[in-house]
């Protein structure tokens, strides 16, 4: 098992900035991807940012240019740096690991607990 612990969640004004952390603990022999994900009130939850082991990355559309995923690996901790706030990025944030098993192509998906983040005006 894994678990999964979120920090860095808070209350902002517009244009500010926010750090998420996502530590992983537990039976970890190695993490296949790392992610981000947000849901609004009201709304689907949506990818935000998503790390490979492979080193690849990818952002949502709305936060390219704002947002930076990093991992630590050496920590099992995966980063969300959050620059030039918007409210619309107000969502619970939740971080996303996907460790492999021993079967072939079966994986296990781990999430965190969520971690507020309001953006005011």
């Amino acid at each position: 098992q894994v678990q999964l612990v979120e920090s860095g969640g808070g209350l902002v004004q517009a244009g500010g900035s926010l750090r998420l952390s996502c530590a992983a603990s537990g039976s970890i022999f190695s993490i296949k991807s790392m992610s981000w994900y947000r849901q609004a009130p009201g709304k689907q939850r949506e990818l935000v940012a998503a790390a490979t082991s492979g080193g690849s990355i990818n952002y949502a559309n709305s936060v390219k240019g704002r947002f930076t995923i990093s991992r630590d690996n050496s920590k099992n901790t995966v980063y969300l740096q959050m620059n030039n706030l918007k409210p619309e990025d107000t969502a619970v944030y939740y971080c996303y690991v996907v460790t492999p098993t021993r079967r072939v192509g079966i994986d296990n998906g781990y999430w965190g607990q969520g971690t507020q983040v309001t953006v005011s005006t």
